[in-house]
């Protein structure tokens, strides 16, 4: 059960009413993530478009941008993250066998981008908070830091780690919220990871 009420398109405040309203073109219905942002008036008005900024067409590829969502929702077992991030990468062309890949940190058959990006996705929800500040300022090996900025540009860089970041923060607030499936389950190889 929600920790929150789940809105009603009715009962969400006029400033959030054109996003809502996008949202719900798109996606046929109120989201059940929406329908908790709902209350706190104003914020899914921005939250979503920043979400559709940075998770559509950009400097990083939209695929690796897929996987290391599926990557973070598995490493954070939210199940509800993991439903919406392997429905959008599966109508995008990623196979079930890649998705259940990514779930199970196999990362041989991927480029050398999506590795290293899958990789620096691990580091970050993994490794990244029980690093001491004293250890190490950016919570993430030396190694995996030369490599993704040896193979990503600026642009690319920062949309992946905003990437990653925001699907940790999402994955970390959905499965604290509790809230019932409103997409597919993920694939069986992901599911099972969860």
């Amino acid at each position: 059960m929600s920790l929150v009420p789940l809105l009603t398109s009715d009962q969400f405040s006029s400033v959030d009413q054109p996003a809502l309203a996008q949202g719900v073109n798109l996606y046929g219905d109120v989201l059940n993530t929406w329908a908790a942002i709902g209350n706190s008036p104003g914020l899914l008005a921005k939250y979503l478009p920043f979400l559709g900024q940075l998770n559509g067409p950009g400097a990083l590829d939209q695929r690796v941008k897929d996987l290391v969502a599926v990557r973070v929702a598995v490493l954070n077992h939210c199940r509800y993250t993991a439903s919406h991030r392997c429905s959008s990468a599966l109508a995008k062309g990623v196979t079930v066998d890649e998705l259940g890949a990514v779930a199970n940190g196999k990362l041989e058959g991927f480029t050398e981008q999506e590795r290293l990006a899958l990789q620096l996705a691990e580091e970050m929800t993994v490794a990244l908070p029980t690093v001491p500040l004293e250890s190490d300022h950016t919570g993430v090996s030396r190694s995996v830091r030369d490599d993704v900025q040896r193979v990503f540009d600026a642009a690319a860089l920062v949309e992946l780690v905003m990437c990653i970041s925001v699907w940790n923060a999402l994955s970390r607030f959905h499965r604290v919220m509790d809230f019932e499936m409103d997409m597919p389950e993920a694939p069986a190889p992901v599911a099972a990871q969860l």
